[in-house]
């Protein structure tokens, strides 16, 4: 906002699921003429002294309640900001709600902040990690918890993961702009290729984001491995094998995303892979799963 000042001088503003309201904060700062900030949680209560405490009462007006509920005191806004993004970019994010906003108050040519996204996969070497989370269960202080396995391996684990351990190139699999995506689109079956770019031990893939920011001077909101720490971190999600990798051997497959039945900010993630790989004898191994 403060690199592209410009854009925010004299505009209304709408900030969705504002939170403390430091977003709100920093578009009137930036300029904005006026900004409505809302948010359903009672954190509502605390950024209406936040904001009266720093000077901003003139400029920005609080509204308690879901958006979908609330009659703003105007038709149209000029800009929409918002902090939507969950894990694994989608789970439990507040997305569909940016989307109704955008549709029912956004003028023609008006901007959303971030507006477009990319989603990243990659493999990566794990195997201390995976010990001390999945096969802990098959000896808690000597008894066997073994049927804890199952399920601590259909949870993704959400976690910091150190750039040193990918093994294999990383895969743009999915991207959107939310100033033209529909809730539907955001639904996906994409496939990917890896190619491994060392001889490893294939644990796990990790799954990351990129937010874009729209304006004269480029910001991405970056999330990988390869980027400073984010409170989102990875999402890492462990194979029921291992893939022994040779530097260059390829790995293809398909991720799958949908919003689950019952809780639909929660999201039910599909991976097959199929990886074709050189043995020590000079035949080829295969190695086909599903996550």
């Amino acid at each position: 906002m403060f690199k592209n000042k410009h854009l925010f001088k004299d505009k209304i503003v709408l900030d969705v699921g504002c939170g403390t309201g430091i977003l709100s904060m920093f578009a009137a700062k930036a300029g904005a003429k006026h900004v409505y900030a809302v948010d359903m949680s009672n954190i509502i209560e605390k950024a209406k002294e936040i904001v009266s405490l720093n000077g901003f009462e003139d400029k920005i007006t609080l509204f308690k309640g879901k958006l979908e509920d609330i009659k703003l005191p105007v038709d149209s806004v000029d800009i929409i900001v918002s902090e939507w993004m969950g894990y694994f970019l989608l789970y439990e994010s507040m997305l569909d709600t940016v989307l109704y906003a955008r549709d029912k108050y956004l003028v023609k040519g008006g901007l959303i902040l971030p507006d477009k996204c990319s989603m990243y996969i990659a493999g990566i070497e794990d195997g201390q990690y995976k010990d001390e989370k999945i096969h802990y269960w098959e000896d808690v202080y000597g008894f066997d918890y073994s049927p804890f396995i199952k399920v601590a391996m259909v949870e993704p684990l959400v976690d910091t993961v150190d750039n040193q351990s990918l093994i294999t190139t990383p895969h743009k699999f999915f991207e959107f702009d939310i100033n033209t995506v529909t809730k539907e689109e955001l639904t996906f079956h994409r496939e990917f290729q890896l190619t491994a770019i060392d001889n490893d031990l294939c644990h796990a893939y990790i799954v990351w984001f990129d937010c874009d920011f729209p304006g004269d001077e480029k910001v991405t909101l970056a999330t990988g491995p390869m980027a400073h720490y984010t409170h989102w971190k990875q999402t890492v999600f462990y194979m029921d094998q291992v893939l022994d990798v040779k530097k260059g051997d390829v790995i293809k497959g398909s991720i799958a995303s949908r919003p689950n039945s019952n809780n639909p900010r929660e999201v039910d993630i599909e991976i097959e892979w199929d990886l074709k790989s050189e043995t020590k004898d000079k035949t080829r191994e295969q190695k086909e799963a599903f996550y």
